[in-house]
């Protein structure tokens, strides 16, 4: 499948969350405050990023401002959604205040925060 057919199948960006195709991996893009009242426009993403085999979803929390423990809920589902295809998730944040977040629910081991986008999804957007 295309880049292009990957970009058509995934659900319309709104105002949390958009999903791109970069190289080998699916991009899911958050941003703003996710919250209960929006933590389910991150899952429509990140259930179209997992629902293929052996997904590699980069979830990008880099332009997030509010992330709380029903974005926590979202990761850990999706996370186990890839696993359970023969894939992986992992999350892309340079703030302190995610890795606070992470360290304090427990879940840094799980999500190792990347710091930046591997350099393949990088090399895509040039």
């Amino acid at each position: 499948m295309t880049a292009e057919a990957d970009e058509r199948d995934s659900p319309a960006a709104n105002s949390c969350a958009r999903t791109r195709s970069r190289g080998p991996f699916t991009v899911v893009e958050v941003s703003g405050e996710i919250d209960m009242a929006t933590a389910g426009l991150v899952v429509e993403h990140l259930d179209a990023a997992t629902a293929v085999a052996e997904p590699d979803v980069l979830v990008d929390l880099r332009p997030v401002e509010f992330f709380d423990c029903s974005g926590l809920r979202v990761l850990c589902r999706a996370e186990r959604r890839a696993r359970e295809r023969g894939g992986r998730l992992r999350v892309v944040s340079d703030g302190p205040r995610i890795d606070r977040l992470l360290r304090a629910s427990g879940l840094l081991g799980r999500f190792p925060p990347l710091r930046v986008l591997p350099a393949q999804a990088e090399r895509r957007e040039r």
